[in-house]
């Protein structure tokens, strides 16, 4: 005599949860959008952006002004004959800058770009839209 019954006890259906701790939970229903939210949430997001990519750029630049103006021992050493670390800092900032075009590029396809897309679905949606 076997303790486990062959057939469960319970109506089973195929693909649906059997157990309470195995349901998923109920859908949240989405709240209703508001255009300005919407537009709020992507001007900030636009904001920081451009205060980031304009902090870097230009962080670089003042930075490498300040030890040329404070620190004129450091930026006369010489790394290896004729390359000083001015020479050095000065040609690194081509590169620093083209990485802050790329984050900035990157971060608005990620953070910016979905946000506009749903601003314009809104006012696509809107009755002001229509009359475009």
């Amino acid at each position: 005599m076997s303790y486990y019954p062959s057939q469960p006890s319970y109506p089973e259906q195929p693909g649906q949860p059997h157990h309470s701790w195995q349901e998923p939970p109920p859908p949240s229903p989405a709240p209703p959008a508001d255009p300005r939210r919407e537009i709020r949430a992507l001007s900030d997001a636009y904001r920081r952006l451009r205060r980031v990519a304009s902090l870097t750029a230009l962080g670089y630049f003042v930075l490498f002004l300040f030890l040329s103006a404070y620190a004129p021992g450091l930026m006369t050493s010489r790394i290896t004959g004729g390359l000083s670390i001015a020479l050095l800092l000065g040609l690194l900032q081509l590169p620093v800058t083209l990485m802050a075009v790329a984050a900035y590029e990157r971060s608005a396809r990620r953070r910016v770009d979905p946000l506009a897309e749903a601003v314009r679905a809104l006012s696509d949606q809107s009755p002001q839209g229509a009359r475009r």
